[in-house]
Order: structure tokens, then C-alpha cells, then sequence
């Protein structure tokens, strides 16, 4: 990893108090739903985000939410955790995403699909997992935000962006610009923030699952098979979808219900 990027990983500042608070709440087997209501009631950014995704088409609820208790009962512990960290670190990360040709904004918002895409596929595999798998998918972009800064310090935007525009692997893109990918960064962030290792492995080998060590391979997997049908320079284009179901195929998974989970986010996304 070039020494920018390890000098830009060193220097992000820390999570913040509501973020470590919810870490601690949602650890905490005996805390309760109210209990996570009232720590994120303290954070009008994190209330903002949070009210602004439960009324997305995305998780169709059905009708307008206005509390935050009615939002963080809706969504659950795991759910509300991974929204509000999201947010939160990407405001902490100071995001330009010039150099892949989107708006934070559409960042962020490729990031839910790619998580809703993950719950929605994953339930009907394992429950367990998919809490799991839902925090990684809508975090195991976050890398871009740096890699995105260093591309725009070594004023090399246009001709990265001209590459990112048409590819069908963005993570090569990335490799012959700044040596890493996506998920190698991703996971240097989050274990300078001194998140748990499996959540740190499943996304560093998210670029390569078939190194990554068996007891988070399957994680893996599952991460690289959602970016690669929700890349964020294409999302659900007919290749895109046609590689991720190859891949799942490859994997051994029932393609089906793959399948089925693209078309049904691409019907709320319709909404």
C-alpha cells in the first residue's frame, strides 16, 4: 500500500462519541431498542440520515416515519447501527468522488442498494449471516473515499474517471493507479478504528475471496458477488448482472434467489 494512502489512514480522525456509544449499545445483549432510540436522539445528522432512509423506496415501508423510535424499531438493532455508522463515517471521510464520476450523495446511495441488495439475498440463506453481511455491504466501499482523495492529489481524475467510466473491474482500475483496491483500504480503515477481525477479513478479501481464509471465504464471496451486480459507476447494468450471477452460480449458490432479490429492489427502486 503506497505510503500516502497509509498516511492518510493514520491521520482520519477518530469515531465519533454517538458512533462508539451505539458500538457499545449494540454489543451489550441487554440493551434494548429504546436504548439506541435515545443515544441516536442526541445526533441531528445521524436522526436526519436515518429518518431519510426509512422513508426511501428502498425499504418500503409503507408510510411516512417520522420518530426515531419508530425508525430504529422498524429497522432493528444491526440495521440502524450499519445506516448510522455509514453516514457518519462518510462525513468523518470528508467525500469527493470526483474521480469516479458520481456525487457523494449517489455514493451514499449506491451503498444502501448494495446493502439492501445483501439483506434481501442473504435472509433467505441465513438470517445470521445476513445481519453480518448487511454492516459489510454498506461499508466495504468506503475505501473509494480515499483512494478517490489520493487520485485527485495526484491530479490524475480525468484519466482515472475515463477508465472507471466503461469498466467492468473497477478494482483492476484501481490496482494500476494506486496499487490497492477498494477492500484493501476499507479494511485498513476500519482496523485503524479497531473493528472485530472477521468484519475486517471478509471485506479485505472482498476483491479475491478465494484467498480468503476459510471461515470468512463464504463472506467474501457473498460481498464480491453484490459489488460486482451493484458496482457504483453502473449499477444493475445486464453485464453486471449477468457476471454476479454467473459468479453465484460458480459458488455454488441457487441463482434464484439471487435473481429474485435483484428484481425486487429494482421494483422499490421503481417506487
Amino acid at each position: 500500500m503506497k505510503s500516502s494512502i497509509i498516511d492518510s489512514i493514520k491521520s482520519l480522525p477518530p469515531l465519533s462519541k454517538t458512533i462508539l456509544d451505539i458500538n457499545m449499545i449494540y454489543a451489550n445483549e441487554n440493551s434494548s431498542i429504546h436504548d439506541l432510540a435515545k443515544i441516536i436522539e442526541h445526533d441531528p445528522m445521524i436522526v436526519a440520515n436515518l429518518l431519510k432512509a426509512a422513508n426511501s423506496p428502498l425499504y418500503s415501508f409503507g408510510r411516512e416515519i417520522r420518530s426515531v423510535a419508530h425508525a430504529v424499531s422498524l429497522f432493528g438493532m444491526s440495521m440502524t447501527r450499519s445506516i448510522a455508522l455509514g453516514n457518519s463515517i462518510r462525513k468523518l471521510l470528508n467525500v469527493d468522488m470526483q474521480p469516479y464520476g458520481i456525487t457523494p450523495e449517489r455514493f451514499a446511495e449506491v451503498s444502501h442498494i448494495q446493502a439492501m441488495l445483501m439483506l434481501n439475498w442473504y435472509k433467505q440463506i441465513n438470517k445470521e449471516k445476513s445481519d453480518k453481511l448487511y454492516l459489510a455491504a454498506f461499508l466495504q466501499e468506503t475505501g473509494k473515499i480515499v483512494i478517490s482523495s489520493e487520485i485527485i492529489q495526484e491530479d490524475e481524475s480525468i484519466s482515472f474517471y475515463s477508465e472507471i467510466e466503461t469498466s467492468n473491474d473497477l478494482a483492476m482500475v484501481e490496482k494500476s493507479y494506486v496499487d490497492v483496491t477498494t477492500a484493501d483500504v476499507t479494511a485498513a480503515v476500519f482496523s485503524h478504528w479497531g473493528f472485530d477481525k472477521e468484519f475486517i477479513e471478509m471485506i479485505k478479501y472482498a476483491d479475491n475471496p478465494s484467498a480468503a481464509p476459510e471461515e470468512v471465504q463464504e463472506y467474501s464471496m457473498a460481498l464480491h458477488i453484490v459489488k460486482t451486480i451493484v458496482p457504483i459507476n453502473k449499477p444493475f447494468s445486464e453485464v453486471a448482472i449477468n457476471i454476479g450471477l454467473r459468479q453465484a452460480a460458480e459458488a455454488g449458490y441457487n441463482h434464484q434467489l439471487l435473481e429474485n432479490s435483484i428484481h425486487n429492489i429494482l421494483e422499490n427502486l421503481k417506487r
